[in-house]
């Protein structure tokens, strides 16, 4: 007699839930996922940074942070900025975020991270030979444009550190700098070096989610349910019977939550306080013909300035800032302007750029760690996916993984790395 298929909800339709989904499927569970939105990958997913970043997982916690706060939290053109609220959840997140900003927690999360950056990086590779997906994928190199000696010594550091655990990086002059990426010739003064690792890889993240979803439904037959708020999750016991949604009850034998920063909701109504905020970003998308040419091939970022640059086609996507304003989804022409101007200085002078520009922003789900929480709960059949932060493109296939071998029951790929909800 076969063994009974396992069904499985997960709430979340972006990139976290589809590689969960992914993942699930082909081990012969029968998935469903349910999302707010009216398609794979429309919201965190949906206009990122672009950037396949899994040599350069330093998490936002660092020490230096106390050196900048006064800084970040007093300038105008600050990359990270905070509007205090009313909001116990924002002041205790920022508690914690302010506790993990010292160098033993910086490096314990920068070791698991950057090994899951490589399980990731190693699932996405595999999962791109079995399906041909064609997302703009491709291994660009990333240069990480320092702008004082400090920032200089720190990335000396960082290096070393980051070589004990696998990543080959190098320290270059400005002239190397142009060597790597002749587009940066016209802005070089503005920086004394780079870090170069090349083989950092970029694509297009919501291209990736939409060819993915269809394959998932052509190829593995999950079931997709869009336009769709999960209102409350049913429950006898510690088992969780099914959600209850604007399109009717889903019933289940397991549950997954990896909708990002609506994740946190969902498991009050259990009694699990998940450390997850939003962080708010903005990205400018530029696409002209016109402009192709002076693009850089290499991803960039801007270490001071927090900005990131990615060719994803002939299109360039610009990203960055950080706002801690709770769910605010309101695209400030200001803040993408700014942006535009930091692209146009950089890559573009002498030509205008804000005729082609498509402005967005969305919520980063972060914990104040930086690690994401992956696996168990308290509930035998709710399983989260959920706080990768700024990390989501980058780590969504290495966590789908562990997800999956949890739910199997079967030990981790990574053993002793602590990413859960007791981590």
């Amino acid at each position: 007699m076969g063994s009974m298929v396992m069904r499985v909800c997960i709430v979340g339709a972006g990139v976290i839930g589809l590689t969960t989904a992914y993942e699930l499927a082909k081990r012969g569970y029968k998935v469903t996922v349910v999302d707010a939105c009216d398609s794979y990958g429309r919201g965190t997913s949906f206009a990122n940074g672009a950037q396949l970043s899994y040599s350069y997982v330093a998490p936002l916690a660092d020490p230096s942070i106390w050196r900048q706060l006064p800084a970040y939290l007093l300038s105008p053109t600050s990359p990270l900025t905070w509007k205090p609220k009313l909001d116990i959840r924002q002041w205790t997140w920022l508690v914690r975020f302010l506790a993990a900003c010292n160098s033993a927690a910086s490096h314990r999360t920068t070791a698991a991270l950057l090994e899951l950056a490589n399980l990731s990086r190693f699932k996405l590779h595999k999962l791109q030979t079995r399906h041909a997906l064609d997302f703009n994928h491709r291994t660009a190199g990333k240069l990480v444009l320092l702008s004082s000696v400090q920032a200089l010594d720190g990335a000396r550091r960082q290096i070393r550190m980051q070589a004990d655990l696998g990543c080959e990086q190098e320290l270059l002059s400005p002239a190397q700098c142009i060597a790597v990426e002749p587009a940066l010739t016209h802005a070089i003064e503005r920086w004394v070096g780079g870090v170069y690792t090349p083989s950092e890889e970029v694509g297009d993240c919501a291209l990736f989610c939409e060819q993915l979803g269809a394959a998932l439904k052509k190829d593995y037959g999950v079931h997709f349910i869009f336009n769709t708020n999960v209102l409350e999750i049913r429950r006898s016991n510690n088992t969780i019977n099914a959600l209850s949604t604007s399109s009717g009850d889903i019933a289940a034998d397991q549950f997954v939550l990896a909708n990002g920063v609506g994740s946190p909701r969902l498991a009050d109504q259990l009694g699990i306080r998940l450390p997850v905020y939003p962080l708010k970003g903005y990205s400018i998308t530029i696409e002209n013909e016109a402009l192709t040419s002076q693009m850089p091939s290499v991803s960039i970022t801007d270490q001071e300035k927090k900005v990131v640059y990615a060719r994803i086609g002939n299109r360039l996507r610009v990203a960055g800032r950080a706002e801690i304003v709770g769910e605010n989804l309101h695209v400030d022409e200001m803040r993408c302007r700014e942006l535009a101007a930091e692209a146009h200085e950089l890559f573009f002078p002498g030509q205008a750029v804000e005729d082609c520009i498509k402005p967005w922003a969305g919520l980063r789900p972060a914990t104040p760690t930086g690690l994401p929480i992956i696996g168990k709960t308290p509930f035998a059949n709710l399983f989260l996916n959920c706080g990768h932060g700024a990390l989501g493109w980058t780590l969504a296939c290495g966590s789908a993984e562990l997800l999956a071998a949890d739910m199997a029951g079967q030990p981790r790929p990574m053993q002793g790395i602590p990413l859960g909800l007791a981590a």
